[in-house]
């Protein structure tokens, strides 16, 4: 009996074909964010350490403004924590293992591919920001907050801004360190942005000698730009400026020094 040979096209057909671009990031992006809200540590950095910050200040006489409510500047140093808590310390983490267990040097070879990777953890982050202002923002209603139209329409640019700025820091510390390294100084960084970088308390509370010094960190520029959204302050030019350059110069250091592999 002779053996049929399967014809080009009858062997092609079993090759299945990679889903088209965007149904890979959605699936990808999908992935990230089950990771990000199904691991303990993530959700305490996420949800429950932006909680504890939204009712120790609504609860203690600091980090307030004259004539504005407590809840008002209590909600805009949550929601900054809740971000550099997600954008910066989470990715940083999560990517820092992902390079050290070989994850990116293997996402290269697949259609995903680098930038598909890249945008799914964009988009995760962001779904991540929602679940997050709709869990505090709830915490903060409760609490007596009533936010003004305006300011939360002020409040998506900062937000987005802000992501790219400690988004890219994040990527830079998990793509230039190794990953012991990350997990110390992502968690270092994040204490010190939240408890004296400025997001906690507003630039008027520190010394006039640390002020200037406070005020040229991303913390200390996301915290008066969430506080001018949220809480009724200034808004100042200068902290806009001073996102902006830590955005665009921490996403340019990305694409100069980011490492895809631990070795």
């Amino acid at each position: 009996m002779s053996t049929r040979t399967p014809t080009p096209h009858a062997a092609d057909s079993h090759i299945t074909a990679p889903a088209p671009p965007l149904r890979r990031i959605l699936s990808h992006a999908a992935l990230e964010a089950r990771i990000l809200l199904t691991n303990g540590e993530q959700i305490l950095v996420a949800i429950v350490m932006p909680a504890l910050v939204l009712i120790g200040l609504r609860v203690l006489p600091v980090g307030r403004l004259d004539g504005v409510a407590p809840i008002d500047t209590a909600m805009a140093a949550t929601l900054s924590t809740a971000l550099v808590s997600t954008s910066f310390t989470s990715q940083a983490i999560q990517t820092g293992f992902d390079r050290r267990n070989g994850v990116l040097r293997w996402v290269a070879t697949t259609p995903l591919g680098r930038d598909g990777y890249l945008a799914g953890k964009i988009l995760a982050t962001l779904g991540v920001h929602v679940l997050q202002i709709l869990v505090l923002g709830l915490l903060g209603l409760a609490l007596g907050w009533r936010p003004e139209p305006t300011g939360l329409v002020l409040l998506v640019p900062v937000w987005i801004l802000g992501t790219v700025a400690f988004g890219s820091l994040g990527m830079l510390v998990a793509g230039t360190l190794r990953t012991e390294a990350v997990l110390a100084v992502s968690n270092l960084l994040f204490l010190l942005f939240v408890s004296v970088g400025g997001i906690a308390f507003p630039l008027v509370s520190y010394p006039r000698i640390l002020r200037g010094l406070v005020d040229l960190l991303p913390s200390g520029a996301l915290g008066e730009l969430m506080r001018a959204s949220l809480a009724g302050g200034p808004f100042l030019l200068g902290s806009f400026l001073v996102l902006l350059v830590w955005a665009v110069g921490g996403v340019l250091a990305v694409m100069r020094w980011f490492r895809w592999t631990d070795s």
